[in-house]
């Protein structure tokens, strides 16, 4: 380790996934998660207010591995497109519960995405499934109330209808422990143009790259993007862009990409997802950057081990990334642990950004505030014995 390059200063962009809640849940949850960390594997590690970052961030100030390192945190924030997404009533939420369904079958990519893992697959299908438990609820309370009605006034009947509205609004204010709604949108956003990105997330995009084109301009060591569930499908494009546009200097900053908990299928399997696909391509044979994918079989919410390159069919012969790794909850979470949050799926697919009480080679906090660059840290790391590489998408087309 001490023949390794230093990184004494870094950027860290960080990716949400598709979540309307305000990013500083994302330092909150980084300044609790780093101090039990740093009590299990006893380093220094603070988090500290931002200096100058242009949306929403903080700064770290760690001792760690023989080293001290500065690192800046900003949140490439988007939440406010989620929350646009999923200003719908009722009935548009239904309409979207058909419509995308009628995408995922229709195109056959919800029966090829059950080929590779069916955890995910499994969150897909779970807010159809429950929306329309919802309805058959409302729908039996309705009869039920219309029958009662009927013993007074036969025509009264037809009021026990009235009750249906009533129960649907109840179980959406209620979505906050069922999350169907939450995941019903979701879906449907991806889904919305058959993998294309819609404009307001392409020109929010084009914010981003410009953003870490300016900080790979700076004086930093490593310019860090992390990309957490849907925001590694956007990491992926960003930083191909970056790329393409001729962004990364030769002798600036190490560039490097770590997504985590990626459901990149879910889009690139899409009819209309050429530019993901194009990016995903392109991304996995360029030398300017190091590119390393960590997901975990017992994460149910993504593409555990999946190859996103391979198994959307793009993987191009002088592939090199990503280097895909398993956070291996079962081995890295001791058993009280593991059992504790075993059935907690969404709490499990933030695991990536948190604590482990017997940590692997993969720590969130060493990649994020450590002194080696993320090459440095996994250059001697195989890839994942079990990871999935055999191309299972029936669109692999990269032309718009």
């Amino acid at each position: 380790m001490s023949s390794e390059p230093k990184v004494r200063r870094r950027r860290v962009f960080y990716i949400p996934g598709y979540d309307p809640i305000p990013p500083r849940r994302y330092r909150e949850l980084y300044r609790k998660e780093c101090a039990a960390q740093a009590t299990i594997l006893d380093y220094e590690i603070k988090v500290l207010p931002a200096k100058a970052q242009a949306r929403f961030g903080w700064n770290v100030s760690a001792r760690l591995e023989g080293a001290e390192v500065e690192s800046a945190f900003e949140v490439l924030v988007w939440s406010d497109i989620v929350k646009g997404s999923m200003d719908q009533g009722i009935l548009a939420t239904y309409a979207q519960l058909i419509r995308t369904a009628s995408i995922y079958i229709g195109t056959g990519a919800l029966f090829r995405l059950m080929r590779l893992r069916k955890g995910p697959v499994i969150a897909a299908l779970y807010p159809v499934g429950f929306l329309l438990v919802q309805l058959g609820i409302a729908l039996l309370a309705a009869w039920g109330v219309g029958r009662a009605l009927a013993l007074w006034q036969p025509w009264a009947a037809w009021g026990g209808l009235l009750a249906v509205p009533f129960i649907l609004e109840w179980f959406r204010r209620l979505d906050g422990r069922f999350f169907a709604y939450y995941l019903m949108h979701d879906y449907a956003y991806s889904a919305r143009y058959l993998g294309a990105n819609p404009p307001e997330l392409e020109a929010r995009m084009a914010e981003f790259t410009a953003e870490i084109a300016q900080a790979l301009q700076g004086e930093c060591d490593e310019v860090l993007v992390v990309g957490h569930s849907s925001g590694a499908h956007l990491g992926v494009s960003i930083l191909a862009d970056l790329i393409r546009g001729g962004h990364v200097p030769a002798d600036g900053p190490a560039l490097s990409f770590l997504s985590l908990g990626q459901v990149v299928p879910m889009v690139s399997f899409l009819p209309r997802a050429h530019r993901l696909r194009a990016d995903l391509a392109y991304l996995s044979a360029r030398d300017e950057v190091t590119w390393v994918d960590v997901t975990a079989p017992g994460d149910g919410c993504a593409f555990a081990l999946c190859d996103p390159v391979a198994v959307s069919g793009v993987a191009p012969q002088d592939k090199r990334w990503p280097l895909v790794i398993s956070a291996a909850f079962t081995q890295t979470l001791s058993p009280e642990r593991w059992r504790a949050l075993r059935w907690r799926f969404f709490r499990l697919h933030f695991q990536y950004l948190c604590a482990f009480d017997r940590p692997g080679d993969y720590d969130y906090f060493r990649v994020t505030a450590g002194p080696l660059t993320l090459a440095a840290r996994f250059r001697d790391r195989s890839p994942s014995k079990s990871r999935i590489v055999c191309a299972t998408s029936g669109y692999t087309s990269v032309v718009r």
